[in-house]
Formats: structure tokens, sequence, C-alpha cells
């Protein structure tokens, strides 16, 4: 039996119409009615997370997985301005949630009653759009009200894949389920424009293949793509080619390259095709910032402007992995250049010396070694890096795709991403989070349905590490407390509170043996291993790693 409310049961009814599967659902009684009808649905699964802040994560996590689109339900209220992280994450990242926030009649809005804000348009930009439903009392509200469902579900779907607000009014009494079947609702459709293969082979792809100097950028992709992999091996040997894990999972290390070479012109392109969302590197954006003369084409699922090199020449509206495909099925395969053989040969020499260098026990160690123990895992993984310092190290180490919230690169919502990911696959899921990241979403792990197939690596050195690095800032009295965030905190009381076997390590024999437990196939419950080292001895292993990069480069160099 389902709610006797018309607005939740054409709500309902619309989202299996149009496939949505995955509900990520938070406790309260003004949304109770649309969680039950929700629960009584053979077609969709809901996932209950206490915490919003950690709800809107989780969804986006399970997007992310199955790259379809997941909602998530909130009672009236703050309830749903805890949501807005999540949602600017998922606008950015191309995976548009669907927030569906129970309100309050528009009566009782101000009038200093419960629970009641203006929730209609409270997420601003990072909606796409906001559809604010009538309680129908007539046919034509009944239509308007399926009209503008199906308006928000179609924008979620658009190319650009912003998230969508659908705002429901509930008026009292809530709690009267005696409908016996759901409405068999108007689903309006949408086709999508195809892209113009004539106007990118005849404009953007003839000046690739005619440049002397031509640059493939690949920022973040946010899916795994067999196609874009097959389609970027192709292209790098005719165009030099810089990604980074987060793209394919090939693994480029030009970021290295632009700390040891200098910035003359035989590096910098005279034709730029950048696609996918944004990088790492902030040393390839300073050189490509001050390359001149050169045409910068944007591939742009949304269609935006994002003149992320200050010099773009225009943009093609479209999806990344089509077009770097269509660009490679239009590249002769015997073709070489010598501006990316140049490339090339200086990434794999670099990529050598990394891996030669020996580390003491540091961060920058820890991921070294996970990411050595992962290419003898037989069984399938997914990673995901938390922002700041950790997202680096992938990009130094990591030879696989990884996820990690770079839309806004916020700290906030790394684990509940990764553990909303864990709950809709059957591959192990790993976490590599620092501790004031996974401290502010500790929430994560507070939950009765996580999975056993999440693991956490936490990198704890009582700080914000990545402060350490910035130049000037440890001259101000507020660096160590108030900037760096200075704690003595650990995750062994969160760990056992909620299930989840826990490992600490503080030298190199402790972590290996941690690391063999973190990464066994099989576990009764999730698993956290946290690492204990010291941000100063970080900051030194960092240094010492570059600089044998930067003698090495020069004693190659030399001997060239």
């Amino acid at each position: 039996m389902f709610s006797n409310k018309e607005n939740i049961n054409i709500l309902t009814s619309l989202l299996v119409s149009h496939g949505v599967r995955h509900v990520v659902v938070c406790p309260g009684s003004r949304n109770a009615p649309l969680i039950h009808n929700f629960n009584e649905c053979e077609d969709i699964e809901c996932y209950p997370v206490t915490d919003e802040r950690s709800a809107g994560f989780y969804a986006l996590g399970m997007s992310l997985a199955t790259d379809e689109t997941v909602a998530v339900c909130v009672t009236s209220g703050t309830a749903l301005l805890n949501l807005s992280p999540a949602v600017a994450e998922a606008t950015y990242r191309h995976h548009g949630l669907i927030v569906i926030s129970a309100d309050r009649p528009s009566a009782w809005i101000g009038q200093l009653d419960g629970q009641t804000l203006p929730q209609a348009g409270a997420l601003g930009c990072f909606v796409d759009r906001c559809v604010n439903l009538p309680e129908p009392h007539d046919e034509e509200e009944h239509w308007y009200c399926n009209r503008i469902v199906n308006e928000a579900l179609l924008a979620v779907r658009r190319n650009s894949r912003k998230s969508v607000q659908i705002n429901v009014p509930i008026s009292e009494p809530l709690f009267c389920f005696n409908v016996p079947d759901l409405p068999c609702e108007r689903k309006i459709h949408s086709i999508k424009p195809q892209l113009d293969v004539e106007a990118i082979l005849g404009i953007m792809v003839k000046d690739l293949l005619s440049a002397e100097r031509p640059m493939i950028v690949v920022g973040q992709i946010n899916r795994r793509s067999t196609a874009l992999h097959n389609a970027l091996s192709k292209l790098e040997k005719r165009f030099a080619v810089l990604s980074e894990p987060l793209s394919d999972g090939t693994q480029r290390l030009f970021d290295l390259v632009l700390s040891v070479i200098d910035e003359s012109s035989c590096y910098k392109p005279d034709f730029l095709l950048y696609v996918g969302d944004t990088i790492v590197s902030k040393r390839l954006k300073q050189l490509l910032r001050k390359t001149e003369n050169a045409k910068i084409w944007a591939v742009s699922e949304d269609g935006e402007i994002h003149d992320t090199f200050k010099h773009l020449t225009g943009v093609i509206e479209g999806d990344p992995v089509k077009i770097l495909s269509l660009l490679a099925d239009n590249t002769d395969d015997g073709s070489t250049n010598k501006f990316a053989t140049s490339w090339n040969e200086c990434m794999d020499d670099i990529e050598k010396m990394a891996h030669d260098c020996a580390l003491g026990y540091s961060q920058l160690a820890v991921v070294k070694k996970f990411e050595s123990m992962l290419d003898n895992l037989d069984y399938g993984f997914q990673v995901h890096y938390a922002n700041s310092t950790a997202v680096r190290l992938a990009c130094i180490f990591a030879s696989h795709y990884v996820w990690c919230n770079r839309g806004v690169n916020g700290i906030e919502g790394s684990v509940s991403v990764a553990a909303g990911h864990s709950m809709v696959t059957d591959d192990i899921v790993f976490c590599v989070t620092g501790d004031l990241s996974f401290f502010y979403d500790q929430n994560a792990l507070w939950n009765v349905n996580i999975r056993n197939n999440l693991r956490i690596i936490l990198l704890n050195n009582h700080c914000g590490g990545i402060f350490y690095s910035l130049k000037g800032l440890r001259d101000s009295a507020a660096f160590k407390n108030l900037v760096a965030a200075g704690h003595n905190a650990t995750a062994h009381g969160i760990c056992e509170q909620n299930k989840v076997m826990y490992i600490s390590t503080h030298n190199t024999d402790e972590l290996c043996s941690g690391l063999e437990i973190v990464t066994e196939k099989n576990s009764q419950r999730p698993i956290l291993l946290e690492v204990f080292t010291d941000a100063e001895e970080d900051k030194r292993v960092i240094k010492y790693f570059m600089n044998h990069i930067k003698t090495s480069w020069e004693k190659e160099s030399g001997s060239l």
C-alpha cells in the first residue's frame, strides 16, 4: 500500500519510469511518507544514512559506481542545507543527484513553526532545476505536478548532468498508507543531440594533425573507460598526451617532468586539446597559461566556456570519451611526432627514477608500497583518494584509475563517497585519506549497512600536512594550531563503536603487515589501517624524493 498523498505517488511513479533504482534516505517524520513509498517499490532500493552531509556523498559514490542517477531524500528544515557540499561536488563531476526534500505547506514558511525555512531554491546555482510540487486538488494541478517532475528528471540527465531539487510540500495528516497501486503517469521522453562529426573533423582535428607540437591534456574523467584507455594508447604515439590517474588510469608523470625541465618553448604546444574536467597539476596550469600563440580547444560536457589556460580558441560540447575515440579512429597508427616522442621519453625516464628511489617511513612511502601491492592482487578493486596530499601522492604512484572528489576539491565526503561506492559493487573499495578529511567525515562509518568490502587507509600525521609545504606559511604564529589544525585524535574509538576492524602502524615493519591485512580479499568486517607518521618527516622525505628526481635528471641529461 502507498501513501494517500497524490504528489508523492506521482513522483514515485515517475522515478520508476525514469529508471531511478537507488535512493539514499535520511530519517525524519516529514519525509516518512516518501520513504514509505520508495520502500514499497520493488524497483527501488533504499539505503539509510542518518547524517545528511554524509548521505549526499553516499549517493554520489553510488552514482559514480553505477553511472546512473541516484536520489537522496531528506526531511524538512536544515536537513536540506546539509546536502550542499555533496550537491555541488556532484554537479561539477557531471553526476548530478536528485535531491528530494520534504517540506511544510507554504502557508507555514516563516511563521516560527518547527523545521520551516524557504527550501525551494535553497541549493541555488548548484542545481540545474528546482521544482516545487503542488498538492493536487484537480486534474490541472495533477498535470502540472506530472510535468514539472518530468522536467526535473530529464534535466538531471542532460549532457551537463547537473543536480536537481524536487521539493515536496506535504500537509498533515502524514501517515495514511491506503492506496493499493501507484498511478500510471505520463513519462516525457527526450532525445539527445548527436555529435557534429563533420565539424569536429573539419576544424579541430585538421589543426591538431597539422600542428608541429600537438598536445592533448586529459583532466578528470568521471568513469572508468576501456575505450578511453585504448584511444589514448593510440594517440600518445602521435601527440604529447598528458594525463593523470584521475582520467584513464594511465600513469604519465608529467608533473615531475615539469619540476625538472625549464619552461623553454620546446616543451610548449602550438596546438592543445583539453579534454575532461580538472587536473591536479599546478605546474601544468602555470606552464600552459604562459603558452601564447597556441590554439587551445576544450571538450566540455556542458558546453560551457572553461578557459583554464587563459588562451581558449573554441569549445566542443560532447562526451570526452567519444571525442577522443573519434580522434583516435582518424589518426594514422604508424605516424609519429618529434614533440610527442620527446615528452614520452621524458616521462618514461622520470617514471624509472621515481620507482628506483628508496624512501624512509612516511606518507609518500606508504602510498608507494600500497600501490605496488595492488599490482599483485587477483581480485577486482576500486581506489578512492581524498583531496589534498593524498591525491597528489596518487598522481605519483598510482597506475590505475583513481576516484577523487575533484569537482570542487573539498576534503569533506571522501570516505562517504567510497562507502557509497562499496554499497553497489562486489569489488573491494579502498579509500586513502588524510586525517583531517577522515575525522571530518567520520559519520561515513556510522551506518548499520556498511559492507565488509570497504577498506580505509588513514594517513595520520596529526595535522593538515599539505600546509607544511606552503612557503612562508610557517612564519605565522597561527600556523600549527589554527591553520594546520594540529590534533591528537585517532580512529581507534570510531572503529570500535562502528564494528570496523582497526589496525595501526608506526614503522615500516608494521606497515608491511598492516597492508597485507587491509588488502586481503575476505574479511568479516570493513577494515581501517591507521598509519601514524610525523609531519616534519613527511616533508623531509618528499623534499628528498624531489631532489632525487632532480639530480637523477641532471645526471641523465648530462650523459646524453
